[in-house]
């Protein structure tokens, strides 16, 4: 007869038992017999209602996902030939990216005969490297994949932490505190 360690609904260990007697004291009670750990040996069961038991169970895996950061990965797009005022634009939004927490890829796609001249996608994209230092870091080096050239950037701060702008103070530029009118004493009448 195979046996089981129980735990009554309020957390007492009821011991080693067969099935059917831990069966039988959970039917006594108006509850269900949940195996709770499956692995241990004897396996363990707790008296408990199973509608309660799947509740929590989706109460605990709906916190562990809360918790969890979840990081997307954005991709900009470059040629070998990319203009300043487009590489600027691209290099301006993937700063913002890394700033949110976000990881980019830039990627330098060749086409036809642009493909013998790789040392231009690796300018450009040591260029961007050296551009987003302050905001990010390389993850993954640049490497060829087929016609294309890519570079993995992650943000070197959490999702959340994005710079605030320094506060303006009201102290003047001397570091002398304003003077302000001592107040009046009350008149009499």
């Amino acid at each position: 007869m195979p046996q089981v360690r129980v735990i009554a609904d309020d957390g007492e260990q009821l011991g080693i038992m067969d099935t059917r007697e831990a069966v039988r004291r959970a039917r006594e009670q108006g509850l269900d017999l949940v195996e709770v750990a499956p692995t241990a040996d004897p396996p363990v069961c707790r008296i408990i209602d199973f509608g309660k038991f799947q509740y929590e169970a989706k109460k605990k895996a709906n916190e562990a996902k809360k918790k969890q950061v979840i990081i997307t990965v954005k991709e900009v797009k470059f040629r070998p030939g990319t203009d300043d005022h487009d590489y600027n634009f691209k290099m301006k939004h993937s700063r913002e990216w890394l700033l949110e927490g976000d990881k980019v890829k830039a990627t330098i796609f060749f086409r036809g005969r642009e493909i013998t001249h790789r040392e231009l996608g690796s300018q450009l994209l040591q260029k961007l490297e050296k551009d987003l230092a302050d905001v990010g870091e390389v993850e993954a080096r640049p490497r060829m994949e087929g016609n294309q050239m890519f570079l993995i950037f992650t943000p070197k701060k959490h999702k959340g932490s994005v710079p605030k702008p320094p506060a303006a103070s009201t102290s003047s530029s001397s570091g002398q505190q304003p003077v302000t009118a001592p107040e009046a004493p009350p008149r009499e009448t």
